[in-house]
């Protein structure tokens, strides 16, 4: 049988990084690829005494089919938390926000500029719906302002503006508040909605918080993206949106399309956390663990990475982003890396233009053990010595 697969899937690629995923049930892959949170920031104690609660108190609810906007305490417990007056529903994972978003304020041919280099989840779900992800160069303090300003002047089409404020991903990178700023007035200027992503910004270990760029919305133009899953569990799937009431309604017809609702138990898991538990204490704890490994690998980079690499140095999150020279050939590095049991991902994944090149590799300082994360780096930077050579 010949199978005709539909215009818009049949030349979409799988995530490269779900593809290294496979690569990573070898016991001696040191996992620097994937973004999982650290096994040791999850509250199980909690989360068991919480789930025999639920089953003992509440267990048809938990089990029934609930409504698609979330569960009502829980989404009335975020909203307060991000002290916001528009609309909040619960989705499956921060990515089904991303997602659901796209689908609703884009057409098939639109552009969606995007921070280049950028979460290759939020490129796919894009790609998916038809939309033209456009990359606007990234500095060191976020997206470049000109380049920005340039792009939503010449580019037809421009229905979102997706960013990632808080130590982006892949590069570690947080928006300073000027350029938050900058971006509002030209999202405004332009009339183009911003899509603020916030999966990480729980995790500042370094540094002050800087406002969302969604404290700062009067005119309701920034729909707002986070997620349970660096702070309690990224199994539960459990995220949330939050946007004006008129735009959510018909996301949430998007949303009972998709999946009928969030998965209600995990729901109530997160709302009883929340509103019974030390959440912030357990948030200050998770900060600890991801400085001590974050330190680690920038010592270890420190000591042993030849100079010619570039990499940056993050105040939160869990990725490192790192350069080659320009004499390197990244897919080479790449390979040899993997062949020697360290798994990166190649920035390439990570490029709004599938088929631009790309010197860097994203790292993550989150699984590994310290032990792992001192062997992997002394492996990569004796291969880099190597090609250098």
């Amino acid at each position: 049988m010949e199978y005709k697969i539909s215009e818009k899937m049949k030349d979409m690629k799988p995530s490269a990084i779900r593809e290294i995923f496979k690569s990573l049930s070898d016991p001696e892959m040191i996992a620097f690829a994937a973004g999982n949170p650290a096994p040791e920031s999850f509250p199980v104690k909690e989360l068991n005494e919480i789930s025999n609660y639920i089953f003992q108190n509440n267990a048809v609810t938990a089990l029934q089919y609930s409504i698609s906007e979330g569960y009502p305490a829980l989404r009335e417990s975020v909203k307060k938390r991000l002290n916001v007056k528009d609309t909040v529903i619960i989705v499956s994972g921060g990515q089904q926000g991303l997602e659901l978003t796209n689908k609703v304020m884009c057409n098939p041919g639109d552009v969606v500029l995007c921070e280049n280099p950028s979460f290759i989840g939020a490129l796919n779900a894009y790609r998916s719906n038809g939309t033209i992800p456009v990359g606007v160069d990234i500095d060191e303090d976020g997206i470049n302002i000109e380049k920005l300003e340039h792009a939503l002047k010449t580019i037809p089409n421009v229905k979102l503006l997706y960013v990632i404020p808080n130590f982006q991903n892949p590069a570690g990178l947080t928006m300073s508040l000027e350029k938050r700023k900058a971006v509002y007035s030209l999202a405004l200027k332009y009339g183009v909605i911003i899509l603020e992503d916030n999966p990480y910004g729980e995790l500042r270990f370094r540094g002050e918080d800087i406002p969302t760029i969604k404290s700062m919305d009067t005119e309701g133009i920034v729909v707002y993206c986070g997620s349970f899953s660096k702070i309690l569990s990224a199994g539960m799937r459990v995220g949330f949106l939050c946007a004006p009431d008129e735009l959510m309604q018909k996301i949430v017809v998007a949303k009972q399309v998709e999946d009928v609702h969030t998965n209600i138990f995990f729901q109530m898991v997160c709302e009883r956390f929340m509103n019974h538990y030390d959440l912030e204490g357990h948030i200050q704890k998770v900060r600890g663990i991801y400085r001590a490994k974050c330190h680690n690998m920038l010592t270890a980079l420190d000591k042993y990475m030849p100079k010619e690499v570039k990499y940056t140095r993050p105040d939160g999150g869990l990725f490192i982003w790192c350069t080659l020279p320009d004499s390197i050939p990244l897919n080479d590095f790449v390979q040899t890396a993997l062949a020697q049991k360290v798994a990166v991902v190649p920035g390439t994944a990570f490029n709004c233009d599938e088929t631009a090149p790309s010197q860097s590799f994203r790292i993550t300082y989150s699984t590994p053990s310290p032990e792992q994360i001192e062997r992997g780096v002394k492996i990569m930077s004796e291969i880099v010595g190597g090609f250098l050579r």
